[in-house]
């Protein structure tokens, strides 16, 4: 029995198909001939879907209309069972970052190395760093980075078990803690010891690292804060939770990283 469906139900729908199959937003909205960022907008709900469009991803999807319509729809009886057993393990891989300790550690002193002699790289300004480093690099290429986890706390998002890596880092020499005061408000600083392994960074993520410096390493922590707080992955997700990296397919300019040239839709 058909129902009348919700945006926001069948854009959920369409996300789950398209995950099944393996699909990524880009491939899937060139087939459709739409631009990624209003299939984003379609999957979150936001905009509706006309008849042909939904015609053209009932044949990219391989769906009935009549049971993607109807109210018992499950995506998961749309395709064959081992295509799902495999677009879960895909899914698992891209979706759950695991840290990858020595990464986040070469990528920290990395950072540090061209940051640490500017009066505003604290704790604060670093944390922002860090994460715009690893989002961006998974807007980009749909990879982890350093696999961290961010949460969301008040004063914007801070990496997972930083604490616990940095007191490895000190005891090992690779870093020195400073405590000071930065325009009259307390401020941990962090200094390197010792240079990072440039051979443990591949050249696009070297490249992500360099334009995220380039872009807010000489804002105050107060400006990158407020910059991290518009930015969508930290707006939407609710207070001391973790964020999801996936997040970062739905952010629009200025904060989204990739050039969509010619697939942007006249508006």
């Amino acid at each position: 029995m058909n129902v009348v469906l919700s945006q926001k139900q069948i854009g959920l729908r369409i996300s789950e198909l398209r995950k099944i199959k393996g699909l990524s937003q880009e491939d899937l909205a060139k087939s459709v001939k739409i631009s990624r960022p209003s299939l984003a907008q379609i999957e979150l709900g936001n905009r509706s879907v006309d008849i042909l469009e939904l015609q053209k991803l009932s044949l990219i999807l391989k769906f009935s209309l009549d049971d993607f319509m109807s109210k018992d729809f499950s995506a998961d009886k749309e395709v064959e069972s081992k295509e799902v057993k495999k677009a879960k393990k895909e899914e698992e891989r891209i979706s759950v970052p695991t840290l990858q300790v020595n990464k986040f550690k070469n990528v920290l002193l990395y950072i540090l190395e061209r940051c640490a002699g500017k009066p505003n790289v604290g704790e604060t300004v670093l944390y922002k760093l860090l994460y715009f480093t690893d989002f961006n690099y998974y807007e980009l290429y749909e990879e982890h980075l350093t696999g961290a986890k961010y949460r969301k706390l008040p004063y914007g998002p801070v990496p997972q078990k930083f604490d616990t890596i940095i007191d490895q880092m000190i005891k090992k020499g690779q870093l020195q803690r400073v405590k000071s005061e930065y325009h009259g408000y307390p401020q941990t600083r962090y200094l390197p010891l010792e240079k990072a392994d440039l051979t443990e960074l591949r050249a696009s993520e070297k490249e992500i690292i360099d334009r995220v410096i380039e872009q807010m390493s000489d804002w105050s922590a107060a400006s990158v804060s407020s910059y991290s707080h518009k930015d969508l992955p930290w707006e939407v997700t609710d207070e001391g939770k973790d964020i999801s990296y996936e997040l970062a397919f739905y952010r629009e300019q200025p904060y989204s990283v990739r050039n969509y040239g010619d697939d942007i839709e006249a508006q």
